[in-house]
């Protein structure tokens, strides 16, 4: 199933802030991607409807297998193209900023090739 960049973002987001905080409410979301409650609403709902988080009675979010999937492989190429990018020189924040757009078109062959190469042993 193809699934859409900012759908991907969101699930990005979701695993970022559970691994930095623990839990994850829709406000998490919108104060960190600075978006308004009523479209991280409407994105929740799509996500919850397709399969890739629940939501608890009291508003925690949680991915499930086929969410975490996704955003365990976009947080991990974030995390390589930006660790790649800097070691190329550019500043921090460009790099974070244009790995998270390479992130999303960036095909899995030549990902996987970049890969070897930034972390030939796995270590990101």
């Amino acid at each position: 199933m193809q699934i859409r960049e900012s759908a991907e973002n969101y699930l990005e987001t979701i695993l970022v802030l559970q691994k930095r905080q623990g839990t994850v409410r829709s406000i998490d979301i919108v104060n960190e991607l600075s978006f308004s409650k009523p479209s991280v609403s409407i994105a929740m709902k799509n996500l919850r409807e397709n399969g890739y988080i629940e939501m608890s009675r009291d508003g925690q979010i949680s991915l499930l297998d086929a969410g975490r999937e996704i955003a365990e492989r976009i947080y991990e190429r974030h995390t390589l193209l930006t660790l790649w990018l800097t070691h190329l020189g550019v500043s921090k924040e460009t790099a974070a900023e244009d790995a998270c757009r390479i992130e999303h078109v960036i095909s899995a062959e030549t990902f996987e090739a970049l890969k070897r190469h930034v972390a030939p042993e796995g270590q990101l």
